[in-house]
């Protein structure tokens, strides 16, 4: 019992290394394209990640799926329910859940 702090004094040396190393790793190449709109350096991580010149169709595909994404429809839960394709999952789903919370199978 009295090893405890030890114990949870030991999650410090993994968080001093992630801080030390995450500054030299490299930015996702997805968010410096769609969040930071920054195309250059989008291109670059691409190629580093990748390894070639030519990125210029991974950069258009990246994008591609952006504008798909943007135009995705999105339902509300009811929308959803209501819908007889998916209503049986989705009752299958909810009442799974429902079983595992009543269990007590998270607590263990």
């Amino acid at each position: 019992e009295s090893r405890w702090p030890y114990l949870f004094g030991v999650i410090v040396v993994p968080s001093l290394i992630q801080v030390v190393i995450l500054p030299f790793l490299p930015e996702s190449p997805r968010y410096l394209l769609l969040e930071k709109h920054n195309t250059s350096k989008a291109e670059k991580a691409f190629q580093t990640f990748l390894g070639k010149d030519d990125v210029s169709h991974e950069v258009e595909e990246v994008l591609a799926e952006s504008r798909v994404q943007r135009n995705t429809k999105l339902v509300s839960i009811l929308q959803l329910l209501k819908t007889r394709a998916v209503r049986w999952q989705i009752i299958t789903v909810i009442v799974t859940m429902g079983c595992y919370q009543l269990c007590g199978l998270n607590a263990v």
